[in-house]
Parts: structure tokens; C-alpha cells; sequence
């Protein structure tokens, strides 16, 4: 049986606002196809990389080859729980926050008493080959960490290492020799699991579980060349950088800001996914004009969250992601920075591996989209018709901002707004002068 590498090959070398609105819903990794999550645990030199991989196939077929900048030991290895993935990227995930309008006419009545304007919220185990030494290719470590049989290389050119993954029955797609050869000028070795079927029937799960490693490095990078080479088209990464620092960005590639603060048409909220995976698509092509770029959806302070998409990491999850310098926190605020950011890539639009920047800008941003929810009860005012047509405006100008953000047509979305047309019980000219008078 050959082993196929997965899509995703990599390694690592070493002004706060106050939102206030109402959680509503989420737009998670998991509206899109084909996506690798990484979480990558920085301070210093020291990093943990765990990888949870998008694999797709019998189990038996699968193998991992990681680039990594020296041979670890066993105890540098751990196989780790894909919940995880799942809490981190739902604490962080871009979301759909609502508002509700106050009364227009109580609203009126309170600027008449106190002079002041109104606040809203702004936009704000491998068998011995022969011809091993002919290829170039050392085993420099061999052992097993749960259901993965996982062995350390070393190679001296890009073909001997080619030929001897087909050798061993790993299923090596065209072009992988070259970018092997780009590591191997590096220096780097090479980290190889497969799946020990008797250890993962032994486990009783059905997914294979994520792979940690921790180790020390000055550099921080996150080749992806690798996975490029059997993709069958782009794909998406969601890369969450932890750090007691601050913001982690990348060096090689422009980073932008997701749109965010974006008031959108009310029955949005029924198909939240189908605008955001619309949307990153538009925004995807729009910015990738000639360079990679990578998507910032998320950058805050875990200790806070506003509005929170999930409840807060607690410490014992906090260490399954990698966290290590917060072992001894014992219930305190955690002093952890998270950044999530959003790649959609291939071989033509990311030439070059990530190179990651640890800063100490602790600035948040969150992927945010709002919904501003006209006043539904009786408008008893006559600044009531003010604001009325206040609201017929605002749905035209959500309408013509969430065709601009997806392309979808402007006709079929203004045909799923529903008018506003609220129940009014306007009172006489008279009436309101003469209560004035009182």
C-alpha cells in the first residue's frame, strides 16, 4: 500500500473598543473545504506546533513528512486531542453580533431633557532498505507516539530522498523532489509518520488525532511549499498564534484586515455561513492581485472578549494548546495573545514559506458583522417619521454593502428584506405643542 502525503506539509522554525452587542453566530474553519489548522505556541525561542490535518481517506493510506530544523527526541513528541482545534477556532471565529434600536421617541424626550445627542454604536516503523546509504538518506531517530510510527531523516540531496519515499511506499506526487531540495539546502531534516493500524484500532476513534511538537529555534516559518505540490487547487489555512507578547504577523506577505464592522441586512442571520464563505472569497481575489496575502480574522487578549463567540480557554486548555508559560497560573488571567489569521493559497500566489514576526501590539481586531435591529413596537412621536425613514435608508445602504462584500445581486437581496413599515399612533399638531407647554 502506497502512503499518500497529505495536502499540508510544513514545520516551524524558530486600541481596545468596547463592542457590547449580542452574540448571534459564528463563521468557524469548518464552512471550508480542504482547511489545515495549525496552533503555533511562541515565547522566545521555545515554540509548540500542533497540526490537525484535513485528511480525507482510509487511514492505512496516510503519512505526514514535516520539514523541522534538527532531529527530535521521542519525548519532544505528543499525540494530542482535536477538541482543542475545535475551541480555539470557535473562541476566535469572525462573528455576527446584533443591536437593537431604542425607542425614537423616548430617545427624543431624553434630548429634549437633557440637551445631549444620542450614542450608538459606530462603524467602527520503517523496515531497512537497501540502497539507504547509496541514496543519501539516514534514519536518525526511529519510535512510536500513540497511533503514529514516526521516524527522523536526513537527506543529502532531493532525489535520493524522493527515491527512497517511494521505496519505503510513500506515494510522492510530481514536483515534491524540488521543493525537498530547498530544505534540504537549509540544512533542515525530516519528520515522517504513518499510522500504526493497530494502535489507532486500539484507541477506538475514528479520526487520527493531532500531532505537537515542541522545540526551540530562533526562527519562526511555517513552510507550506510541500503541500502545494499534490493540492488539487487552492487551499485554505487557518493558522492561531499564541504568545505573552502580543500580535504575531507575517514578514513575506502583506497582511489585511478582514472587513469588519459591517452592518448587513437582518435575515443575514439565517445564513451567516453562506455570506462569510462568499465574502472571503471576494475578498480573496480582490487583494491577491500579484502577491500572497494573509488574512487577519482575529487578535485579542484571551483574558478578555467582547462579544465572546465561546466560552474562555480555561488553563487546562490553555496547555493542551501549547501554552506553556502559563502551567503556574492557577485560575489568574492568562497571559496569552491570540492571532488568527486566514491563507488561502497555492504554489503561484505564496512562492515562499511563511515567515512569522512576534510584536508586542496588543491592539484588538475581531472579524465583526452587525445587525442593527429597528425598534419593533408602537412610534407614538412625530420625530417618529424621522426616524422611520432613517431606517428605509440604512436597509438600502446594508443591502448595497453586503452586494459589494459578495457580489451577490443587489435586486435578490433587496427582494429578502423585509420592508419597515412599524405600527404608528402619531398625535395631533395641537397635542404637541400643547404638551410642550406644560
Amino acid at each position: 500500500m502506497r502512503h499518500i502525503l497529505i495536502g499540508l506539509i510544513f514545520c516551524v522554525l524558530t486600541s481596545a473598543h468596547a463592542f457590547c452587542g449580542f452574540y448571534v453566530g459564528k463563521a468557524d474553519s469548518q464552512l471550508f473545504n480542504e482547511a489545515s489548522k495549525v496552533i503555533i505556541a511562541r515565547d522566545g525561542n521555545r515554540t509548540v506546533l500542533s497540526m490537525a490535518n484535513d485528511y480525507r481517506g482510509e487511514v492505512n493510506e496516510f503519512a505526514l513528512v514535516v520539514p523541522i530544523p534538527y532531529v527530535f527526541e521521542e519525548s519532544q513528541i505528543q499525540v494530542g486531542s482535536a477538541s482543542i482545534f475545535d475551541r480555539v477556532d470557535a473562541y476566535s471565529a469572525p462573528r455576527l453580533v446584533e443591536y437593537f434600536d431604542e425607542d425614537p421617541c423616548w430617545i427624543h424626550d431624553r434630548e429634549r431633557m437633557f440637551d445631549i445627542l444620542p450614542s450608538a454604536p459606530t462603524m467602527e516503523s520503517a523496515g531497512a532498505l537497501p540502497s539507504e546509504d547509496a541514496l543519501g538518506v539516514t534514519i536518525e531517530a526511529s519510535f512510536s507516539v500513540g497511533e503514529y510510527d514516526i521516524l527522523m531523516l536526513s537527506a543529502e540531496e532531493s532525489d535520493g530522498l524522493e527515491t527512497w519515499l517511494l521505496q519505503n511506499d510513500y506515494n510522492i506526487p510530481a514536483g515534491a523532489a524540488e521543493v525537498f531540495n530547498r530544505y534540504i539546502a537549509m540544512g533542515m531534516k525530516f519528520f515522517v509518520a504513518r499510522v500504526n493500524l493497530a494502535e489507532f484500532e486500539a484507541t477506538g476513534n475514528v479520526l487520527l488525532r493531532p500531532l505537537a511538537m515542541a522545540f526551540e529555534s530562533d526562527e519562526l516559518m511555517l513552510p507550506i511549499q510541500l503541500g502545494t505540490v499534490n493540492a488539487a487547487g487552492k487551499q485554505d489555512l487557518v493558522v492561531f498564534l499564541l504568545s505573552p507578547e502580543g500580535r504575531i504577523v507575517t514578514d513575506n506577505y502583506r497582511m489585511v484586515n478582514i472587513p469588519s464592522d459591517v452592518n448587513l441586512p437582518e435575515y443575514v442571520d439565517e445564513n451567516f455561513a453562506d455570506f462569510y464563505v462568499s465574502m472571503f472569497q471576494a475578498v480573496s481575489e480582490r487583494e491577491q492581485t500579484g502577491q500572497g496575502v494573509t488574512f487577519l480574522e482575529y487578535a485579542w487578549d484571551m483574558s478578555w472578549c467582547d462579544p465572546c463567540a465561546a466560552d474562555p480557554l480555561t488553563d487546562d486548555e490553555l496547555a493542551q494548546a501549547g501554552v506553556f508559560w502559563n502551567i503556574d497560573n492557577r485560575g489568574g488571567a492568562p497571559n496569552v495573545y491570540l492571532t488568527r489569521l486566514h491563507l488561502r493559497y497555492d504554489r503561484e500566489s505564496h512562492p515562499e514559506d511563511l515567515q512569522f514576526r512576534v510584536t508586542n501590539n496588543r491592539d484588538n481586531f475581531q472579524g465583526r458583522y452587525i445587525l442593527q435591529r429597528p425598534f419593533d413596537g408602537v412610534i407614538t412621536c412625530q420625530e417618529g417619521e424621522e426616524y422611520i425613514n432613517g431606517v428605509v435608508q440604512r436597509q438600502k445602504r446594508e443591502a448595497e454593502q453586503l452586494a459589494n462584500l459578495t457580489g451577490w445581486e443587489l435586486a435578490e437581496i433587496q427582494a429578502n428584506i423585509t420592508p419597515y413599515n412599524p405600527e404608528v399612533d402619531f398625535p395631533e399638531w395641537w397635542e404637541t405643542l400643547f404638551d410642550r407647554l406644560r
